[in-house]
């Protein structure tokens, strides 16, 4: 179990690593600390807050054929980004300039993860 919760955390972080070399208009600090932070923060996000907001908007998903679950990675990413605030650790934040940006961020980065969890399962 631990060894689970450790490799979903490495593939967070490098899903969000993937996320900053790949899409510009996204500014963090906080080196290695930010992705093993961010790592644990998006894991949490994705395994509490998603389901939640997907079982609430289902009638929205069928509608958009899922295509709106692009939107959901966009403020999957926003909310990962409020977290970071609240938590407030010394030297980790991130900081996005654009709508647009949440959504090309959040689409991004559900790919990497799908194809890095696609590999390693």
């Amino acid at each position: 179990m631990i060894r689970r919760l450790l490799l979903g955390i490495i593939l967070n972080g490098l899903a969000l690593y993937g996320v900053i070399y790949f899409v510009s208009g996204i500014t963090y600090t906080g080196g290695i600390l930010f992705f093993v932070v961010g790592g644990a923060v998006v894991g949490v996000l994705n395994t509490i807050i998603k389901p939640i907001i997907k079982i609430l908007t289902f009638p929205v998903h069928l509608i958009t054929m899922g295509l709106s679950l692009i939107l959901l990675n966009g403020v999957i990413f926003w909310l990962f980004e409020q977290s970071l605030d609240v938590l407030n650790i010394s030297n980790v934040s991130m900081d996005i300039t654009s709508i647009k940006t949440y959504f090309i961020a959040g689409f991004a980065f559900g790919v990497i993860n799908w194809v890095s969890h696609l590999i390693f399962k």
